[in-house]
């Protein structure tokens, strides 16, 4: 019978560890070292998926299970858990996250079953004696990913505007404190940009918009421009000057427009 492909992955990392016959490199790695290469592959796995290339995809997918397989090789090593444990944690989390799936509790729309998996989680929190609503935020995550994630459990706590109107008045009330910062040159000038950026947070949060999705799409949209410009430009453009750069930064919104107009 053709071996299953997750057990012959476990088994290639069993062999790479083996302290006589492996890879010296993969022996010496630990839980710590690996954390970085972990963060690597999830981010060129959301890559590829913006990318829309399922080749791509299915590459970068077996990159962060390596990752999985990999850290789990070494916790089997310590006597901690080993890949099956993993896959049962997850298994047993799904199945008591979607009650409505796996008992007689019910939920007809995606608006119920979104109550549902909030109420499921808090009982989780509840049982792992979680002392916050904040608690179990990962801090590893993207700063304006975990904005988002902090704002969102405060405003599930109560701590919430009333209306949008407050939202967007507490951007222009950072944004003045910060130019009073900076007309003092304090240190504080790092705390309340941090304040601005996190209350702009809030205002996606209140409008829909994935934070680090949009500034994903601006950082994008921005090179597209910029390279744009090179392009076209007669000269490095440290030769230009104010105006003759922002001439070329207008053609380059013009041809983008007509690029998302014509696609």
């Amino acid at each position: 019978m053709e071996m299953k492909q997750t057990t012959r992955l476990i088994d290639i990392l069993k062999l790479l560890r083996d302290p006589d016959k492996g890879c010296a490199w993969t022996q010496e790695q630990d839980f710590k070292s690996l954390a970085p290469y972990t963060l690597e592959e999830a981010y060129e796995v959301v890559d590829a998926i913006h990318e829309n290339d399922p080749e791509k995809l299915k590459d970068e997918l077996g990159d962060l299970l390596l990752q999985i397989i990999y850290q789990s090789q070494i916790a089997d090593e310590l006597g901690l858990f080993n890949f099956e444990d993993v896959a049962e944690t997850i298994s047993n989390k799904m199945e008591r996250r979607h009650t409505h799936i796996f008992s007689d509790d019910s939920a007809l729309t995606a608006e119920d079953v979104n109550k549902k998996w909030e109420i499921n989680k808090a009982k989780e929190r509840k049982e792992n004696n979680y002392k916050s609503e904040l608690d179990g935020i990962a801090r590893a995550l993207p700063a304006l990913t975990r904005a988002e994630k902090i704002s969102k459990r405060a405003a599930r706590a109560g701590f919430e505007w009333s209306e949008f109107q407050s939202v967007i008045d507490k951007v222009e009330e950072e944004i003045q404190e910060f130019r009073i910062e900076v007309e003092e040159e304090t240190p504080e000038r790092h705390e309340e940009f941090g304040d601005i950026l996190f209350s702009l947070v809030n205002v996606a949060r209140w409008q829909g918009i994935d934070p680090d999705a949009a500034m994903r799409d601006a950082n994008d949209k921005f090179e597209w421009r910029f390279r744009h410009m090179e392009q076209h430009a007669s000269a490095s453009l440290n030769q230009f000057d104010l105006n003759e750069l922002e001439d070329l930064w207008s053609a380059a919104k013009q041809a983008e427009y007509k690029l998302k107009k014509s696609a």
